[in-house]
């Protein structure tokens, strides 16, 4: 679909952060055309979604059927917006591809960013966001959960959900 979104998360193995950005997006996204997905900077194709993680989702949203996957070009290239969980993992993307620069933000400072571009929605927030960018700040980063136990879990799932209910309406409303 060439005129609706595509954005892609990334985390490290794909299993904890990228997964709930990408589930509770597509929640939060409803029916609107907008393709969500994730990847792992050093995951393991096909692993489940971490059980702590899984715990923290509302019951009405399945991952059941999720599989992780390796960070490939081709995700990047077909992504009209890349969102990190850290700004290590941005960086680690740019490092090899550094042509996806403007399409390239941590969750938390794209949440800023169109915060300071208030009357645009869809296609042109994101190409806005990428030639304005606010500066990345430690506060933007979402912590790994990863082997923490349940209330770090939980932390998780509370900064994403937070951050992801500031961007998904401003992404998925029509164009005008």
């Amino acid at each position: 679909m060439p005129d609706s979104l595509a954005v892609l998360f990334v985390c490290t193995a794909n299993i904890c952060r990228s997964p709930t950005m990408e589930l509770l997006a597509r929640d939060l996204a409803g029916g609107a055309r907008i393709y969500f997905g994730s990847a792992g900077t050093h995951a393991r194709d096909g692993e489940p979604m971490n059980p702590d993680m899984v715990a923290t989702l509302p019951a009405h949203v399945d991952s059941s059927e999720f599989r992780s996957q390796h960070l490939e070009a081709a995700l990047l290239t077909e992504a009209d917006l890349v969102l990190t969980a850290t700004s290590v993992h941005r960086q680690f993307v740019l490092d090899d591809f550094p042509q996806h620069h403007r399409k390239l933000f941590t969750l938390g400072q794209f949440a800023e960013t169109i915060g300071q571009i208030p009357d645009l929605r869809g296609r042109e927030l994101v190409t806005a966001a990428g030639t304005r960018r606010a500066p990345a700040a430690p506060g933007h980063d979402v912590a790994d959960p990863y082997r923490r136990g349940q209330a770090a879990a939980e932390r998780a799932r509370g900064t994403i959900t937070a951050m992801l209910s500031d961007i998904v309406p401003r992404l998925t409303a029509r164009e005008s």
